[in-house]
């Protein structure tokens, strides 16, 4: 029953958009900037980012937009990856007849990557994407990642009103 609960967590995908920026305008794109915030070491290796890094590039790629390796482009993307530990309680009925309720604390680790997209000439956020997943270990998030890219640039170009 406590692993019910736990699986039920999922990932959660949130976004934010300038309602007044017209997206087709934009065709090329570079990733700027990458920080990696956790107190895992294994979260926080150079190859984490080179990870983020190319499943961002293959997300916004599959939109149409064309990467730029040097020099200006259209948008500037930044990234920025953190993870800090929790505890949960949960709650599930016990004892004589299912009588009574047994409380018991559930540590978890919740990662969240929040990725922006910046209009290079203007230097203004156009659009941002945060990603948050919780599981009990946090090597487990690692595997995620891929995952938490792709769900969030799923979502551009946003569908303007």
């Amino acid at each position: 029953m406590l692993c019910a609960a736990l699986a039920a967590s999922a990932q959660k995908v949130t976004v934010e958009f300038d309602q007044a920026t017209f997206f087709p305008k934009y065709h090329t794109f570079a990733i700027r900037d990458g920080q990696l915030n956790s107190g895992n070491p294994a979260l926080n290796s150079e190859l984490v980012k080179k990870r983020i890094d190319v499943d961002i590039e293959r997300g916004l790629s599959a939109r149409g937009l064309v990467l730029v390796t040097s020099g200006p482009a259209d948008i500037n993307v930044r990234y920025r990856l953190g993870v800090a530990r929790g505890a949960a309680l949960e709650a599930f009925p016990a004892g004589w007849r299912g009588y009574g309720t047994e409380i018991v604390r559930v540590p978890y680790a919740e990662g969240t990557l929040v990725i922006d997209l910046r209009d290079a000439a203007t230097r203004s956020l156009v659009w941002r994407a945060i990603s948050s997943e919780e599981k009990r270990d946090p090597i487990k998030l690692e595997g995620k990642l891929d995952d938490m890219v792709k769900k969030a640039l799923e979502k551009y170009p946003p569908k303007q009103k």
